[in-house]
């Protein structure tokens, strides 16, 4: 089973919402295990989105209550290592799909990348060398799974 994390912002637009929704159905659809910080925004609804196609959401959580986690999460990790928990999304990771995003998802996103993991984005903050850019759903998903398949 190829385990996606789905990294973003923990509050965003209607639109970002969406976006990441539909990744996590689609990845649920391909058997694929969700793997996001747990909370809100970008992170609840691909965790929602999976959920809807009966994935499987693992939730690593910053904090050291898991019943912080959105309502979505299948699995939840209580760290209570704050931003450090970045690493273990990182990690648990064969690819990973931002969507926007803030400083904590550049954080991941040069993790990622700096620890040769497959890194797809829509709409990121910034561009960093070796991110591949999407421009939907459908597109992420089709690349973050190259090799995979």
């Amino acid at each position: 089973m190829v385990q996606v994390g789905i990294i973003g912002s923990g509050s965003c637009d209607e639109k970002l919402f969406s976006i990441a929704e539909r990744i996590g159905e689609i990845l649920a659809e391909k058997g694929c295990v969700i793997i996001n910080g747990g909370l809100g925004g970008i992170m609840e609804a691909s965790a929602k989105g999976a959920s809807r196609k009966g994935g499987i959401v693992v939730g690593v959580l910053p904090t050291a209550d898991k019943s912080r986690a959105n309502s979505y999460v299948s699995v939840a990790i209580a760290t209570n290592m704050g931003h450090a928990r970045n690493m273990i999304i990182v990690h648990s990771s064969d690819a990973l799909i931002a969507v926007g995003g803030g400083y904590g998802t550049v954080s991941e996103m040069a993790i990622a990348l700096k620890e040769g993991r497959r890194v797809v984005a829509i709409e990121p903050p910034v561009v960093l060398p070796g991110l591949i850019l999407a421009k939907s759903p459908e597109e992420a998903v089709e690349k973050v799974l190259e090799g995979f398949e």
